[in-house]
């Protein structure tokens, strides 16, 4: 399967040459695309087009990056969006992140790299789009709501599929306990922290992880998927 098939990309850039050729390549990768070179004419095309991904370039003329990402998270509308800019500024990746961007890219960047941020998007935040998401000895199939560890499915509970999902899709990051609560269990959980520890054990013991090589605990910060 294609794994571009039915994403659909808003790319925002004041730069003709710079849109052309990121428009070119991503449409050969076999994306939806659409562009815009200004932030009002982004928004009225993501108010039609619906984009998974939001490529915006944080300085342009009128409404800049930042006021299109803003207006995009206020949305309902479930978006990842890519900041571009052609300064490396701590300040700028700062406000960016704050405001709700997901990822920030400084020119001039490799179009691979490109491609690469964009994928690791859709793994976190569509992964269903995907299809089938391989990550090292694991399958993760979302139709079937399945995955599998060395060619053999796993027997997991639908929280259990939720978590390992979460955690393989962001494996080599640590994450808190108050993080996955709030990806898995939902922001309005009630219950107490140690549930997570309850079902790192399971999945441990399902995956056999006796020595936690594949799931690690680190003490103070949370857990860490390492994958072979």
């Amino acid at each position: 399967m294609n794994t571009a098939q039915g994403v659909r990309l808003l790319l925002v850039d004041d730069e003709p040459h710079i849109l052309q050729f990121l428009e070119l390549g991503l449409l050969n990768e076999g994306f939806e695309v659409r562009t815009a070179q200004d932030g009002t004419a982004a928004l009225e095309i993501a108010a039609e087009f619906k984009p998974h991904v939001a490529i915006l370039d944080v300085m342009m003329p009128g409404m800049n990056g930042f006021e299109v990402c803003r207006y995009l998270r206020s949305g309902e509308e479930e978006i990842a969006v890519i900041m571009l800019t052609a300064k490396d500024e701590v300040d700028d990746r700062v406000k960016g992140l704050s405001i709700g961007a997901d990822d920030y890219m400084v020119k001039p960047f490799s179009f691979d790299e490109l491609l690469a941020r964009i994928q690791a998007r859709l793994r976190n935040q569509f992964p269903a789009l995907l299809g089938e998401v391989r990550c090292g000895p694991f399958r993760i199939d979302n139709r079937r709501r399945e995955i599998r560890y060395r060619d053999e499915a796993l027997e997991l509970s639908p929280t259990e599929y939720e978590l390992l999902q979460y955690m393989l899709l962001n494996h080599g990051l640590v994450l808190s306990k108050p993080m996955i609560l709030d990806k898995v269990w939902g922001y309005d959980f009630g219950g107490e922290e140690n549930i997570v520890e309850v079902y790192i054990r399971s999945l441990r013991e399902k995956l056999g992880d006796k020595e936690h090589r594949l799931i690690r605990t680190l003490r103070g910060a949370g857990y860490r998927v390492d994958l072979p």
